[in-house]
């Protein structure tokens, strides 16, 4: 089959985003080879983050320009989506004396469980926020359409201005309204039978305590415990200082997941809060980035009613 993703000239110092839709694996290597060889052969930096077996066929393809990818399994880096934008920038980084860049980036595929399609979107969507403003480089993201469904196909028309060649756009690019609007949505409601447990200053000792019980009630190794402990104590000592001083930490188990919210009455105005990389001395993000280093999931919603981090360790 001949490729139809494409490789244009864009302007100099601009961010290219396209969503390329493939069928199979074999349609993915051809639609996906030739963005990758041209940057190898013209000097280019290049990742590929995507499953091993994509990984795998792609390299094969590659031949002996295989040696000038950096190829990253994406079920380990895409785990948890937040944790996608800051290996991006340190992509970028270590090649800041690069005019052109380039990089395939897979976040969603089948078999991802809805709450991560709903963060992968999410991550899609403020890939524009992070990037949109330089430096230039381009990136492109596969979609199977034959393994997911039309919705997230759909979706992936709303967070990529570009698509790739032959594909007609049924649904129009959102722009950076896309990701304002989803991180000031409202998480779904949790179970009735979800524990809840108000702090404030002088309880974070015994909220690690009560959190530990939990988790070990759960079923967690003794690392998740500690992963989420940890996490949830940052969170809770957030909420103290920017929070109002207070807020309400709810669990619960769920079919695959073992769920802590920290909830407050602040305001987050960065969608990107704890995805971007964090300087030595900074203090703003730092809960919600050490939150998404130790925990499968994270998910951040600021709405009219205050700010809500939930934290997901997968069963």
């Amino acid at each position: 089959m001949t490729a139809d993703c494409a490789i244009s000239s864009r302007p100099v110092g601009t961010f290219r985003h396209e969503a390329v839709f493939y069928r199979g694996l074999d349609d993915l290597v051809d639609r996906v080879l030739p963005f990758v060889r041209q940057g190898v052969r013209q000097g280019e930096p290049v990742l590929v983050a995507m499953l091993s077996d994509r990984l795998t066929a792609l390299g094969a393809a590659l031949g002996s320009d295989a040696a000038g990818v950096d190829f990253v399994d994406m079920a380990e880096l895409g785990r948890n989506p937040a944790r996608i934008i800051p290996a991006w920038r340190r992509f970028l980084e270590r090649a800041s004396d690069q005019t052109s860049l380039r990089g395939v980036g897979e976040p969603i595929w089948a078999g991802r469980r809805p709450t991560e399609i709903t963060e992968g979107r999410l991550h899609e969507s403020l890939l524009n926020v992070a990037f949109d403003d330089g430096p230039g480089w381009e990136l492109i993201c596969p979609y199977d359409v034959e393994a997911l469904p039309s919705s997230v196909i759909e979706d992936a028309m709303r967070t990529h201005p570009e698509l790739s060649q032959g594909v007609d756009r049924s649904t129009e690019y959102a722009g950076h309204q896309h990701a304002t609007d989803t991180f000031a949505a409202r998480l779904s409601l949790p179970p009735s039978w979800a524990d809840e447990i108000p702090f404030g200053g002088g309880d974070l000792a015994a909220l690690r305590g009560i959190v530990s019980r939990l988790c070990e009630r759960a079923g967690l190794s003794q690392d998740a415990c500690e992963d989420m402990v940890l996490a949830a104590h940052e969170l809770a000592a957030n909420s103290l200082l920017h929070g109002g001083g207070r807020g309400l930490l709810r669990s619960w188990k769920g079919p695959d997941a073992f769920v802590v919210e920290v909830s407050d009455s602040g305001t987050i105005t960065d969608p990107l809060v704890g995805r971007d990389l964090i300087s030595g001395h900074a203090e703003n993000g730092r809960g919600v980035w050490m939150a998404n280093q130790l925990c499968d999931l994270v998910q951040v919603r600021s709405t009219s009613a205050g700010a809500v981090v939930r934290l997901f360790a997968w069963l």
